[in-house]
C-alpha cells in the first residue's frame, strides 16, 4: 500500500501518488497557518496582542525573522533554517491578513502575483528567450524588471532601491544602477584615487572639528569603499558580517585566556591584550 493508502503498483504511479499526497498536505498546512492568523486576528475573540498590530508594527518583526533565516543559514543549522523560515512565512500570512481585513488582498493574491512575477522573469523557462549563463539570466531579470518598472512615476535609475536595506548593501545596489548607464570610474585605480582623496578630505574635517562635516566625509569614504568591493566583486555587506564575526570570535578568546589566569581585560595593560591578541592569531593560524 502507498503512504495515502492506496496501492501503487509501479514506480510511476508512487510518484504520482507521492506527489499528489505532498500537494494536499502542503495545502493543508498552508491553510492551517492562514486559519491561524484568522483566529488570532478575530476582532471578538481574537488575541489582544495580534489585534492591536499594523503593517508598520509587524514590519519590524519581518526585518527581524529576514535577518534570523540569514543567521541560520550562516550557522548552517538546517533545524533552526527550517524554524525560522517559518517564523519569516507567518510574517507574510499578518500581512496577508490585516490586508483582508482592509478589502485590500489575501493570501492568495500574494502568491498569484509572485508566481506571475517569476513565469514573466524565467522568459528563457517559461518562454522562447535564450540564456545561457548566471550572467545572462541576470541581465534578462533587469531588462525585464526596467520594462516593468516604464509606467512608474519615478524613472530614475535609482527608482525601486529599498531603503530598507542595511546601507551598505544599498550603496552597492545604487551604484550598480549607476554604473549601468555609465556612470563608472575608468578603472580601479581611479577608485583608490578616489578613496585617497575622501579619506583626505576625512582628515581635514576631523582637523576643522566641525561633527557634521565629519559625519558626512566619514560616509563619503565608506561609499568609496563599497565601490571598492564592487570592482572586485566582493559582497561588502557579507564582507563586513564576516569582519565582525572575526573580531568576536578573537575577542572572546581573548577573553577566555584572559579568565584562564584569573583575570579580566580590563584589568590588563595594552601591552598584555596586545599579546592576547597576538596569541589568538598564531592560533587560528595553527
Amino acid at each position: 500500500m502507498g503512504r495515502c493508502g492506496i496501492a501503487a503498483p509501479a514506480p510511476f504511479f508512487v510518484r504520482i501518488q507521492a506527489f499528489l499526497c505532498y500537494n494536499r498536505s502542503m495545502l493543508k498546512e498552508t491553510q492551517r497557518l492562514i486559519d491561524i492568523m484568522a483566529r488570532l486576528r478575530d476582532p471578538e475573540n481574537g488575541c489582544p496582542w495580534d489585534l492591536k498590530q499594523d503593517f508598520k508594527s509587524i514590519g519590524a518583526y519581518t526585518l527581524e525573522e529576514a535577518y534570523e533565516v540569514v543567521d541560520a543559514i550562516d550557522d548552517g543549522d538546517m533545524d533552526k533554517l527550517k524554524d525560522e523560515l517559518g517564523d519569516l512565512l507567518l510574517q507574510v500570512v499578518f500581512h496577508a491578513q490585516m490586508a483582508q481585513e482592509k478589502g485590500l488582498f489575501g493570501f492568495e493574491d500574494i502568491a498569484e502575483i509572485i508566481s506571475e512575477k517569476m513565469e514573466r522573469r524565467h522568459p528563457h523557462i517559461f518562454g522562447d528567450v535564450s540564456a545561457e549563463t548566471a550572467d545572462e539570466v541576470l541581465k534578462n531579470w533587469e531588462d525585464i524588471k526596467a520594462a516593468e518598472r516604464a509606467g512608474d512615476k519615478d524613472q530614475s535609475a535609482l527608482a525601486g532601491v529599498t531603503k530598507a536595506l542595511p546601507a551598505l548593501a544599498r550603496a552597492e545596489k545604487i551604484s550598480k544602477r549607476a554604473a549601468r548607464i555609465g556612470f563608472e570610474w575608468p578603472d580601479y585605480q581611479s577608485v583608490l584615487k578616489k578613496l585617497d582623496e575622501e579619506l583626505g578630505e576625512f582628515d581635514d574635517e576631523i582637523k576643522s572639528g566641525d561633527q557634521q562635516r565629519k559625519h558626512e566625509e566619514f560616509g563619503d569614504v565608506l561609499f568609496v569603499m563599497v565601490q571598492m568591493a564592487r570592482w572586485q566583486k566582493i559582497d561588502p555587506e557579507t564582507a563586513m558580517k564576516d569582519a565582525n564575526n572575526k573580531f568576536e570570535k578573537r575577542f572572546r578568546s581573548m577573553e577566555a585566556l584572559a579568565n584562564a589566569k584569573g583575570l579580566s581585560l580590563s584589568e590588563m595593560s595594552d601591552a598584555d591584550m596586545d599579546d592576547l591578541w597576538i596569541q589568538v592569531k598564531h592560533a587560528e593560524a595553527a
